[in-house]
């Protein structure tokens, strides 16, 4: 009974938003924004259980163009957005690579380290992390719920573009998904932040023993481990099939569109002893720890005190202007900033929490759409990134990423009226 349902959520949902000449669009050229919404595969989950599925050569759309946003969201088989105490969505990440038209799929099982030349080129985004490291263009978790990936017009991340794709391959993306059933969990948040107890691991996905100060993180609660649940408490819970929606915005590649470069920075980056300049290496762990503090009533009301904060302080690789920045931070965060090596703010990002059933839980965050032209970074310039968390409670494998999207020139234009698309409570005009 469930076939015709799951043909359904497969199916592709399609539509053109013609874009017209609403000045609030700032679109004079009429440019069309297509959509796309798309389900991958489905996977079954019972209380407890994480599943991190890397979904390889997934439906996007094809030739060249330029993305204007992506959105990912959990849905059972009704199309049902899944409440976040039910099914947290830890992170997921968007990753394009190159294929060899004589190479076979990954499984769903490979992560991205794995993918060796010359069956397989990762595509990665501008970032300063490294190989294999944070090579995703969006890096996103339970944020995603109430926060805009919109990209102004003329801006747009340009893909597909057949001169930049090595003959004999062929491009493609990958949907990194990582969520955690935590129906009946004996402690809930422990389980969103990996635990390690509460998943009675000791032992990371390749066999290797765990460091004794390694209290939780992605290490304790990769694919197939379980956190562990209260079953005495009567409820029944059974397991479930449930499916990613993500749904994609973009354009036809013209001469009108400006492309972007696209860097994730991570607050545990500290550049390699020895390396400078151009030639700086990096080290980001992705994730760290927040280790609670004594706080008084009186200073839970002081901004500046029972907060963790943690600084990041890189060289940028190239120059250009900021059109687009948005954190990506897990529950506990009281929000990022980006700062310039003047101390300019670049762009600040701040947590939006849930209410009702997902009160606690991180729902958005806030992006940063700075004024067209007002906010240039140079070549070289030393900037800071700033991760800040409430230290009134510990918690465990936290991020603290940045997205920073830049041009390297400007659309001028008599209107810097925002794209309706991007007009809400959720951005930050700066």
């Amino acid at each position: 009974m469930l076939l015709p349902l799951v043909l359904v959520m497969m199916t592709m949902i399609s539509c053109l938003e013609a874009v017209g000449t609403n000045n609030n669009y700032n679109n004079p050229m009429n440019v069309v924004i297509k959509t796309q919404t798309f389900s991958t595969p489905s996977f079954t989950i019972t209380p407890g259980l994480v599943i991190e599925n890397y979904y390889y050569n997934i439906n996007f759309p094809k030739s060249h163009i330029a993305i204007k946003s992506f959105d990912v969201e959990v849905v059972d088989e009704s199309g049902n957005q899944i409440p976040l105490p039910q099914t947290y969505l830890h992170h997921w990440e968007l990753v394009r690579y190159y294929q060899h038209k004589n190479a076979t799929n990954p499984t769903i099982n490979t992560p991205y380290h794995e993918l060796q030349e010359p069956n397989f080129i990762m595509a990665s985004n501008n970032g300063v992390c490294g190989r294999n490291v944070l090579t995703a263009f969006y890096a996103l978790g339970s944020e995603s719920r109430k926060l805009s990936t919109f990209l102004p017009y003329p801006y747009g991340i340009e893909v597909g573009n057949p001169k930049e794709i090595p003959a004999d391959y062929e491009e493609r993306w990958s949907l990194n998904v990582h969520a955690i059933d935590t129906r009946g969990a004996e402690n809930k948040l422990g389980c969103i932040e990996c635990h390690c107890h509460l998943y009675n691991i000791t032992k990371d996905r390749f066999g290797r023993p765990l460091t004794e100060d390694y209290k939780g993180g992605l290490q304790c609660c990769y694919d197939k481990t379980k956190c562990r649940v209260n079953v005495s408490d009567g409820e029944d819970f059974q397991e479930r099939n449930l499916f990613v929606r993500y749904r994609v915005k973009w354009v036809d590649w013209n001469d009108f569109v400006i492309p972007l470069k696209v860097y994730l920075f991570d607050v545990t980056d500290k550049p390699l002893p020895g390396s400078t300049g151009a030639s700086q290496q990096h080290h980001c762990l992705v994730e760290y720890d927040v280790e609670a503090e004594s706080c008084s009533l009186t200073k839970r009301l002081d901004d500046s005190k029972c907060n963790a904060v943690k600084k990041s302080k890189v060289m940028f690789p190239t120059s250009g202007y900021l059109i687009y920045g948005v954190a990506s931070q897990h529950i506990g965060a009281t929000g990022a900033a980006f700062y310039g090596e003047d101390g300019r703010v670049l762009c600040s990002s701040s947590p939006i929490y849930g209410e009702g059933n997902e009160e606690g839980y991180m729902i958005g965050m806030t992006a940063c759409y700075p004024k067209p032209g007002s906010m240039k970074i140079n070549k070289g310039e030393m900037v800071t990134f700033v991760s800040n968390y409430s230290s009134t409670l510990t918690h465990r494998g936290v991020l603290g990423l940045f997205h920073i999207f830049v041009a390297d020139e400007i659309f001028k234009s008599s209107s810097s009226t925002l794209s309706e698309e991007v007009s809400n409570d959720n951005i930050i005009v700066m």
